[in-house]
């Protein structure tokens, strides 16, 4: 296939000026050069790493069936996302046990070269405070467990990457301490957590933080919390919701200021993605969506995830902040690969990689996905 060009080929290591990529059979990087006699004014990325996803394109994680997880991957390519950590939400024993069975199923099998690929996934419950439940069902969360989580590993084949849970809980810093020793990263979440709690959390193994400010203990000036320590530890990653909704766009600018590149960008998308509004299912739950906003059904006044896609929250955090595109994209792309240790194999952009890019165009819109070198918008 005849090179890649573009003006500027942003990295995590660094920008590349009038690169020329050749990509082999294989659809992988073969190598990149550089040309002063290109003519394209072209903007070439990273494509991005969604760690925290519950569904899209009316298709829910929990549920779904190989066919309908096609279908989410297929729309999350469409939108520059090549990668993601397919989540749970609380829900009975048996129906976790379920849905992390059918999600290793996905992540054993052959992912098509026009489809995002689930890396692992996030378990985002049910070990998770009362007080910070959100719209995880009360009566499905559970107290940590080391014996309940080796189940669920068992269940997904050892394919649980991420562990969301509130480190105040009983038997919590055992857990976590358990699991990270076993590989899977620890974040933060759905916490009413001192800064105390916080930081016996992280002494433990936790590494990171979900969804900052929503569903955790609001800061504090007599007692930091969670959101306090997180935004005060350098070395801790922290990932948000840049939508305009979750978060006000002040407290975006005060996360990327104190993060820089521990900062994530997530989307919590559920199955209404892409979708008109109506009412969706965000694991056992109904929810409603109206005007981009997303509810439980039973109870209006509590958000439920997103209709949030990557390359929006890009462009959201550029316009709330003032970033330029470079940072935003790492947000989205470098920094959670980071966080999982998925640097060297996503987005460093060398020979042998997959040849994933998203091409902007010079004013910064996403205009295509290459996906193993193949067009997808």
């Amino acid at each position: 296939m005849p090179p890649l060009t573009a003006r500027t080929l942003i990295t995590s290591l660094g920008t590349i000026e009038y690169p020329s990529i050749t990509i082999d059979a294989a659809g992988r990087i073969e190598d990149i050069s550089t040309d002063p006699a290109i003519r394209s004014e072209a903007i070439l990325t990273s494509t991005f790493l969604d760690i925290h996803i519950h569904g899209a394109a009316g298709e829910d994680l929990m549920v779904a069936t190989p066919k309908g997880l096609s279908r989410i991957q297929r729309f999350l390519a469409s939108r520059g996302t090549s990668h993601y950590l397919p989540t749970t939400v609380t829900a009975s024993i048996d129906a976790t046990l379920h849905a992390l069975d059918a999600l290793a199923n996905l992540i054993e099998s052959p992912i098509p070269a026009n489809e995002a690929t689930p890396l692992g996934i996030h378990l985002e419950g049910p070990f998770l405070s009362h007080a910070k439940r959100g719209v995880h069902p009360t009566d499905l969360l559970q107290p940590p467990s080391i014996e309940l989580f080796d189940r669920f590993q068992q269940a997904a084949r050892g394919h649980i990457r991420l562990l969301t849970i509130a480190p105040e809980t009983p038997g919590a810093l055992d857990l976590i301490a358990h699991a990270t020793h076993s590989g899977v990263k620890v974040t933060l979440g759905h916490t009413n957590a001192t800064a105390a709690e916080t930081l016996a959390a992280i002494a433990a193994g936790a590494t990171s933080s979900t969804h900052l400010f929503n569903a955790m203990r609001p800061l504090d000036h007599r007692e930091p919390g969670v959101v306090g320590t997180i935004l005060d530890r350098p070395d801790i990653y922290a990932d948000l919701i840049c939508d305009g909704i979750h978060v006000h766009p002040a407290l975006v600018r005060l996360w990327l200021a104190q993060k820089q590149d521990k900062a994530i960008l997530i989307t919590d998308g559920i199955s209404a993605t892409g979708m008109p509004d109506g009412t969706y299912v965000l694991g056992p739950l109904s929810v409603t969506v109206h005007d981009h906003r997303c509810t439980l059904t039973a109870a209006p006044e509590t958000l439920a995830g997103s209709v949030l896609t990557l390359d929006r929250a890009v462009a959201n955090l550029q316009a709330f902040t003032g970033t330029d595109l470079a940072t935003a994209v790492r947000c989205a792309s470098a920094n959670p690969a980071a966080m999982l240790g998925l640097t060297e194999s996503l987005t460093t952009m060398q020979p042998g990689q997959p040849a994933n890019f998203n091409l902007y165009t010079p004013t910064g819109q996403l205009q295509t996905t290459y996906i193993y070198g193949q067009p997808i918008l």
